[in-house]
């Protein structure tokens, strides 16, 4: 048992004192009632106030119960006066139960439990009316709960049977797509496979066309140049051929000739002259063929 607190052993005020007092009295007087002895526990601030309110609570109990048992005790009473008077006005006028017929006796035991189970208070024709009346309402009110019932339960049934069913449905086609995982996996693994490679090519075709476009800027290439126009400047290059042909016949004839620098300088300057009217030429040709691609 823990060490008690000072303050609890010596309250600091008289009401401190008092209660703890009184909640020791009622737990004394509670327990030796039920024949047991108090467990020891430490008596703190906040389970003296507990136990302080529950022996309030307690006692507004018992005072209510005992005059409930007064009350119950008084009409008892009154109730024995009046039977006793009734019995004795019975005998005054020869209606003693001793005297009447056992079957009477029965009927009447008979007609006492049914007003009692009809909780009514005397055994007039008209109470019992009432009562039977009440009776038959409260019979319909029970049908027509018990139909509202009925068919709720009905409906609870029908939404029961259609959830079992979409759940059969349900763990049906689970099964189906789990049998078909597998399958799918491989294929899934397939196409992963197939997008890597497509994924590698088409990172290389973008690469190849990067060079392209590189090597086709560096020689020039426009838009604007369609296989007509190179169709075109190919013939006009097979006509420069034959053209500068004689002239590369020629220049292959010095080769043969003795070497002279002043006639040598003189043909060099004139096939220069050739060869650049020659340029002019094709220069030309180009121009021409991409003017007249451009116009419509």
């Amino acid at each position: 048992m823990n060490e008690q607190d000072p303050l609890l052993t010596e309250p600091k005020s008289g009401s401190d004192a008092s209660r703890i007092a009184e909640v020791k009295e009622w737990l004394a007087k509670t327990f030796e009632a039920a024949g047991k002895p108090v467990p020891e526990f430490e008596y703190t601030p906040r389970s003296v106030a507990h136990l302080h309110s529950l022996l309030s609570l307690s006692k507004a109990k018992d005072e209510a119960a005992r005059l409930v048992a007064r009350d119950f005790r008084q009409k008892a009473a009154e109730y024995r006066s009046q039977a006793a008077r009734i019995r004795e006005i019975l005998e005054n006028v020869g209606l003693a139960q001793e005297s009447l017929p056992s079957n009477v006796v029965a009927a009447t035991q008979v007609l006492a439990n049914v007003a009692n189970l009809l909780n009514i208070r005397d055994t007039e024709l008209s109470s019992f009316l009432v009562a039977l009346a009440d009776i038959s309402l409260r019979k319909t009110g029970v049908e027509e709960k018990r139909s509202k019932v009925l068919k709720e339960s009905k409906i609870l049934l029908d939404f029961t049977r259609k959830a079992i069913a979409r759940l059969t449905y349900l763990k049906r086609t689970l099964a189906q797509l789990e049998d078909e995982v597998a399958p799918c996996e491989v294929q899934m693994e397939n196409w992963r496979t197939n997008l890597q490679v497509m994924a590698a090519k088409e990172r290389q075709y973008l690469q190849q066309c990067t060079n392209y476009k590189a090597m086709l800027n560096r020689v020039g290439y426009s838009p604007e140049i369609s296989h007509g126009v190179l169709v075109e400047m190919a013939e006009h290059r097979k006509e420069l051929e034959k053209k500068t042909q004689p002239i590369l016949d020629t220049l292959r004839s010095y080769q043969d000739l003795p070497p002279d620098k002043a006639l040598a300088a003189l043909a060099i300057e004139d096939k220069k002259r050739q060869y650049a009217a020659a340029e002019k030429y094709l220069e030309d040709v180009l121009h021409s063929a991409l003017s007249s691609t451009d116009m419509p």
